[in-house]
């Protein structure tokens, strides 16, 4: 009798020793899919379009990072060589451009105002504007930049090839920097006339 009811006593403590397992084992899943469930959740963005919520995905930060790249060199040197005959959208412009690039942009910013290439710009009124030919990006994140920039003047327009090169690093993202990436080591290594055609003077 006393062997009976050790026996019942040792089978109810295994299967209480067994349901306590296997709820702790349903709970640690539970957890863990509705931690996975909720990081999934966090990557879809809500965005109002006319009070239409649409859903938008959030990528990772490496996912695009080489078209960044080049959008933030492109960028910089848009700001940097575009020069209509403004005073006040060249300093703009410049200022915008001082955000992408470390002391080197300012050095050669500097060096060129020193030097009365802006007031030039103003005096002949002349209109500069640049095309992009090209960015090249390494592993390294070294780059090289290709472009043509086009002087017109009253008289001619001037046609140069320009070619830079310099290094890109990971900043945190602002408003003044929305890639998250700054130039160092900024230089150009050709700038030369390509072509000069005159304009015809009726």
């Amino acid at each position: 009798m006393i062997n009976k009811i050790e026996d019942k006593i040792k089978l109810a403590f295994a299967i209480s020793v067994g349901s306590f397992i296997t709820s702790l084992v349903v709970v640690v899943i539970v957890c863990v899919f509705a931690y996975s469930l909720i990081n999934e959740q966090r990557k879809n963005l809500y965005v109002i379009d006319h009070n239409v919520p649409v859903l938008v995905q959030q990528t990772q930060l490496g996912t695009n990072r080489e078209v960044e790249m080049e959008a933030h060199v492109n960028l910089y040197h848009m700001l940097f060589f575009t020069l209509p005959p403004d005073d006040a959208y060249i300093k703009n412009n410049l200022t915008k451009a001082m955000y992408l690039v470390d002391e080197t942009g300012l050095a050669q910013y500097n060096n060129l105002k020193e030097k009365g290439y802006y007031n030039s710009i103003l005096a002949s009124s002349a209109l500069l504007t640049i095309q992009t030919d090209s960015v090249q990006v390494d592993s390294e994140k070294r780059f090289r930049y290709y472009a043509k920039q086009r002087i017109e003047r009253e008289t001619s327009i001037l046609t140069r090839q320009l070619v830079t090169e310099g290094v890109l690093q990971d900043v945190p993202r602002t408003q003044n920097n929305p890639h998250g990436l700054i130039i160092k080591g900024w230089r150009t290594v050709l700038n030369k006339d390509i072509e000069n055609v005159e304009k015809k003077r009726f």
